[in-house]
């Protein structure tokens, strides 16, 4: 019996990276958990079934973030699966994680490529949240994953730091908000983390020198290091903590 043991959650952008490993995380200790994916089907259901095999239960769906009825449509493939489970209707557990990333400074990003941004990494968040408060159970969690962008200057990827500040923004807003109901909103914030993201950035022994030193503990950081953060937010232990903004970066902003 884990400490999310009858706890419904959905993770976005979990076919892979930190999404994946908080799904893996939550299932471990005991959430049903929807592994949410845009259009990497395959991936999610290689997340599903590393959750099946090691004795967890989840589901995938699928929904391309930032599309016109993309929240809509993510949320009536939820209810549907949790009904063919047998599980009960409603939500316990919400983490924005699905997002993406345009680099660019001011003078190179398109209006294209900052409305994607804002698109799928704030305006998706913002309905999803507001959908899934609909389905929401007093006492339940958001958990908003932001970036390390958000405390430090990052000029060439000015649209994804603009997108990741208005996140920040919407846990406070949120956090104030849903109190009432017990419900807690919190940030989470990484920095260099060995996702697809950063894998050209780790290709050589030097591009892997210089992320690791970012971090006092001269390494770079691992999804499980995000995961066992957000597993203590989306837990009874976390009751306490709301509208905060926390850093999981190994020190790199010191």
């Amino acid at each position: 019996m884990g400490d999310l043991t009858g706890k419904t959650a959905l993770v976005t952008g979990a076919s892979r990276g930190i999404g994946r490993g908080i799904a893996q995380r939550f299932a471990g200790d005991g959430a049903l958990v929807a592994v949410h994916y845009g259009s990497k089907d395959t991936a999610a259901k290689e997340t599903v079934e590393s959750i099946l095999d090691a004795g967890g239960r989840a589901f995938a769906v699928g929904a391309e973030l930032g599309a016109p009825g993309a929240v809509e449509a993510l949320f009536a493939a939820f209810d549907a699966e949790l009904a063919a489970s047998g599980a009960e209707p409603g939500l316990d557990i919400l983490v924005n994680n699905a997002a993406l990333n345009f680099p660019g400074r001011i003078d190179e990003v398109s209006y294209e490529e900052f409305d994607r941004t804002l698109a799928v990494n704030i305006r998706a968040p913002f309905f999803l949240a507001q959908h899934g408060l609909r389905r929401m159970r007093d006492g339940g969690r958001v958990i908003n994953i932001s970036s390390a962008v958000t405390s430090t200057a990052h000029p060439a990827q000015i649209a994804y730091s603009v997108s990741k500040g208005g996140l920040d923004t919407l846990t406070l807003a949120l956090a104030k908000d849903l109190g009432p109901r017990g419900i807690t909103v919190n940030t989470l914030a990484p920095g260099w983390v060995e996702t697809d993201v950063t894998a050209s950035r780790r290709a050589t022994p030097e591009g892997r020198a210089a992320l690791a030193a970012y971090s006092v503990f001269n390494r770079i950081g691992r999804p499980t290091d995000i995961a066992d953060v957000a597993a203590f937010l989306a837990s009874d232990d976390s009751r306490w903590i709301t509208g905060q903004r926390i850093d999981v970066t190994g020190g790199s902003t010191l």
